[in-house]
């Protein structure tokens, strides 16, 4: 019950920061797939990067064993439903502007673009489960089992987590370059360094 009290709190001081950033609006999280405002790319990089140098930095300590840990939380690899899966969540991401989670940060601050989005979200995983019966044998398809990186490289987990560290810092850079050279070039903009201030609760 703990963790779950924990696991609870984290969760709402999580949605709250992605509202602070301004990744609880649609324009901003359409934005992301026309390079004209990377903030998603960069919040949410920074929250994958902080979770596994907390995981590989607890291991370290003795605090989590890394690999059990995993195993507990990452979901097995199915080739082919998850390609279809994420073709089918990428339409409506840009559909809607809103990706599950973001959909959910913004229906709590009373946006009914997020809301209709989120409903969206429930009637399609109701849906989902009715049809599951028919489609069960491709939803199981391509098991590959789980998957690691540092498996797949035989290399130590720490080191990798310090390679995608390093990856994520050269992205955030790559992508500041690409957001001013598109708001410039494309929209005839002056690029402001300075991110629009998120919308107030």
């Amino acid at each position: 019950p703990i963790g779950f009290i924990f696991a609870t709190i984290l969760g709402f001081g999580f949605g709250y920061s992605l509202e602070r950033a301004g990744v609880g609006r649609a324009n901003v999280l359409a934005a992301q797939f026309y390079f004209t405002d990377t903030r998603v790319l960069k919040v949410m990089f920074s929250a994958i990067v902080t979770a596994m140098l907390g995981a590989v930095i607890a291991d370290g300590l003795g605090l989590a064993e890394f690999h059990n840990l995993g195993q507990w939380v990452v979901s097995g690899t199915f080739v082919w439903p998850m390609l279809a899966g994420g073709l089918l969540l990428g339409v409506g991401f840009i559909i809607s502007g809103f990706c599950p989670g973001t959909s959910l940060v913004a229906a709590s601050t009373g946006a009914l673009d997020g809301l209709l989005a989120f409903v969206g979200v429930a009637i399609g995983s109701v849906l989902f489960g009715m049809v599951y019966p028919s489609i069960a044998n491709f939803y199981l398809s391509g098991d590959q089992g789980q998957i690691f990186i540092y498996q797949l490289l035989g290399l130590p987990p720490a080191l990798v987590a310090v390679a995608v560290a390093a990856g994520a810092i050269g992205c955030f850079i790559g992508a500041e370059k690409v957001e001013k050279y598109v708001t410039e070039k494309y929209l005839h903009k002056t690029y402001d360094e300075t991110p629009n201030p998120p919308r107030r609760i």
